[in-house]
């Protein structure tokens, strides 16, 4: 069962993280399925609330399911993949990810994606016309 989840949440990310966006054959670490909602807040483990993330991202979200707009200074539920398109919350300014909303900068924060090391990862596969 978990095979079959885990083949669905791929196809539904398109084999890119659902956080970052980064395809994961570019990625060498390994992805991970996350709880959208954790399973200690209660998130089932059913293909409405998992994701596929990389590594870095899956590791900073941890259990969190908020954040802290820096904006705003307003708590916010972080994205929702399953929930809200990626496209409305989120866009690219070169390697930086910039957020649309309350609900994208609260999650670009909590999982750091814009940390340097990432926008230097990113920004190679860029030039590489690898990444998008």
């Amino acid at each position: 069962m978990i095979r079959a989840l885990l083949d669905q949440v791929r196809r539904l990310a398109d084999d890119r993280c659902d956080y970052c966006r980064i395809p994961r054959r570019f990625d060498p670490l390994p992805f991970q399925l996350d709880h959208i909602i954790a399973e200690q807040h209660g998130g089932e483990t059913i293909l409405e609330n998992l994701a596929w993330s990389c590594l870095h991202d899956n590791k900073h979200k941890g259990p969190n399911i908020a954040g802290i707009d820096p904006v705003t200074n307003q708590l916010v539920a972080l994205f929702h993949p399953r929930r809200q398109r990626w496209e409305r919350h989120f866009a690219w300014n070169g390697a930086i990810l910039v957020g649309r909303t309350r609900v994208a900068r609260a999650t670009i924060r909590v999982l750091a994606i814009n940390d340097p090391d990432a926008v230097a990862f990113r920004a190679e596969l860029m030039e590489e016309r690898a990444f998008f």
